[in-house]
This record gives structure tokens, C-alpha cells and sequence, in this order.
């Protein structure tokens, strides 16, 4: 891919993380209090079983069990863990633990996919963590063992769905939409026994601002974002979406500023400044003038001579 292409699909990817950011700010002022699973199964669940109206496609042979598997990585356990993680440290550590994910892309890629670790991922990991640590961190606080291992197993779980999402590519003849679906859907019916299991609806019922919190969450928090998403993978490198992640506790921090009337110390604005040069190393770099892969270069092509194809210069000789 061009840089300029790259560039311009690793802004449309980043999009997705921006919305996600903007979840927290949805969930307080918008969504019944004190049910995570009933947001994130409501997330997941109704735009996914849309794009499988939509497309009128489901699963076929391996793609069963890998669709499952994707669903569960990407959204289902990885929702779960975050918001378990969430209730229980405090004050920003989940997302720092969080930040850890594009460490853990970085290796993945370089076990599944044949990447290299280059200097400048790990330098770009450092930054992120530390841009992180500078906009969300609070200060000493007990840490809780539960919550620590959720958060390093969200990470994880995001970091291994990027990384199977990019191996396994998408089946041929399947749109986007359709794709998006299985994992949407599959994702949700994981969460739905948990939601069934430990929460309810609200005594009252909905209010009119439950249900667009709620609407919201399908149609930006799921469909869209996941989208978008999911095409950046296609079309990026693992570790460059990886480093797009970090994305969303910046945009979370910038609307609790603008919506809430929260302070935004200076020490904040240095760590989104750190987070958003860590995602720019984390990108494509341009091929240099004279590589293999300069545009200019024309383009290699391999011939096969086989007894019955003799090549273009053969048939020519006298």
C-alpha cells in the first residue's frame, strides 16, 4: 500500500478507538447504572444479528469455529475483562495495564505472522505506556489481584484478535459487513448467559435516554467502529492498528474535559502528546528511495518455463 493510502486508512481505522473512547461518557450519563454486561451484550448482540440480516450469509466449514473464536477475542471476553477490570482498580490503572496491548501485537506478530520486532515498535511501546500513565494515573493505589489479571487478559485478548483477525483474512466471497456480523454476534451470544446469569433490566424499565445510550453502542459503539476496524486490519499492518488503541483513553480524557467540566493538568497534555507521536511511529514508514519496494521500481514477475510452455525467447531462437 502507498503511504498516502496508509495514511489515509490508518485515520479512518483510528476513528474506531475514537469512539470507543467516548463509551465511558455514554455509559454515566446515558445507560442504567451499575450493568456493564447488560451494555456490552447490548453492544454487540443487535447490530450483530443486523449485518447477518444484512447479509444473509452465515459460516461455512473452519469459518464456524474461527468466527467464534474472533467474536470471543475481539468483543465478547475481551468486553467482559475490561469492564471487570474497570470495577475493580482504580483510578486509570486499568488502562494502563491496557496500554501494555501493542507489546504484546508486537510479539504475537512476529511468532504468527513473520514480523519483524523493529527498534522503533518498542520504542513506541514505552511511549504509549508512559503517554498513558501521564493522562489517566492517579497515584499510588492497592491494586487489586482480580482486577490486575483481567486487565492483562483484556490486553491480551485484544492483541490476539488483532493478530488472528490479520492471519486468518477474511473468507472469500464475504463482505465486510457480513464479516463484521459473525464476530458481533458471536461476541454477544458469549455475554448473554453472563447478562442473563448476574443482572436484569432496570425496575422502572428504560428510560428515553437508556435507549439512545443504547443506540448509540449498536450503531457507533458496535457497527460502525467495528467496521472500520476490521478493514483496518486488512489493510494495515497488526502492530500499526495496534498503536491506534491507544487513541481511545485520549479521546476519553478531551470529552470528560469538554462534557463533564474535568481538569486537564498539564501533565495530561504531554502524555496525549506522547500517546500521539507513539502512534505515529507505530505506523508504516515510507520505503526509501532505491529499496525493492520504491513504487518506482517496476514490477517483478517470476516465469515458470514447464515442457509444454516454453518461454517468449525460446520460441523466438532460430
Amino acid at each position: 500500500m502507498k503511504n498516502g493510502n496508509s495514511g489515509l486508512t490508518a485515520a479512518l481505522t483510528g476513528l474506531a478507538p475514537a469512539v470507543w473512547g467516548s463509551t465511558y461518557l455514554i455509559t454515566t450519563e446515558l445507560l442504567p447504572p451499575d450493568r456493564p454486561l447488560l451494555a456490552t451484550t447490548m453492544r454487540a448482540l443487535p447490530g450483530g444479528l443486523f449485518l447477518l440480516a444484512l447479509g444473509r450469509k452465515l459460516p461455512v466449514g473452519v469459518w464456524w469455529w474461527r468466527a467464534l473464536v474472533l467474536g470471543v477475542l475481539n468483543i465478547g471476553a475481551f468486553n467482559f475483562l475490561l469492564f471487570v477490570a474497570a470495577y475493580r482498580l482504580p483510578g486509570g490503572i486499568a488502562a494502563v495495564i491496557m496500554s501494555a496491548q501493542p507489546m504484546f501485537v508486537v510479539i504475537l506478530a512476529a511468532l504468527f505472522l513473520g514480523d519483524r520486532i523493529r527498534a522503533v515498535h518498542a520504542l513506541a511501546c514505552v511511549m504509549g505506556t508512559g503517554g498513558v500513565v501521564l493522562l489517566v494515573f492517579k497515584g499510588a493505589a492497592p491494586l487489586d489481584t482480580i482486577g490486575v489479571f483481567t486487565a492483562v487478559g483484556g490486553a491480551l485478548c485484544m492483541a490476539s484478535g488483532i493478530t488472528l483477525t490479520k492471519r486468518w483474512g477474511r473468507p472469500e466471497g464475504v463482505s465486510l459487513l457480513t464479516f463484521t456480523g459473525w464476530q458481533l454476534t458471536a461476541g454477544g451470544l458469549v455475554l448473554l448467559p453472563f447478562w442473563l446469569s448476574s443482572e436484569d433490566l432496570p425496575d422502572d424499565g428504560l428510560t428515553g435516554s437508556n435507549v439512545i445510550g443504547f443506540a448509540y453502542l449498536i450503531a457507533f459503539g458496535a457497527v460502525l467502529s467495528y467496521i472500520v476496524w476490521f478493514r483496518g486490519i486488512e489493510h494495515l499492518p497488526a502492530v500499526a492498528v495496534s498503536f491506534l488503541a491507544l487513541g481511545s483513553p485520549v479521546v476519553a480524557t478531551l470529552l470528560g474535559y469538554l462534557v463533564k467540566d474535568q481538569t486537564l493538568s498539564a501533565l495530561q497534555i504531554v502524555g496525549m502528546a506522547v500517546i500521539s507521536l507513539a502512534v505515529v511511529l507505530g505506523q508504516p514508514r515510507p520505503p526509501e528511495p532505491g529499496s525493492e519496494e520504491t513504487p518506482s521500481d517496476p514490477p517483478r514477475t517470476t516465469t515458470s518455463l514447464l515442457p509444454d510452455q516454453p518461454a517468449l525467447e525460446q520460441e523466438r531462437s532460430p
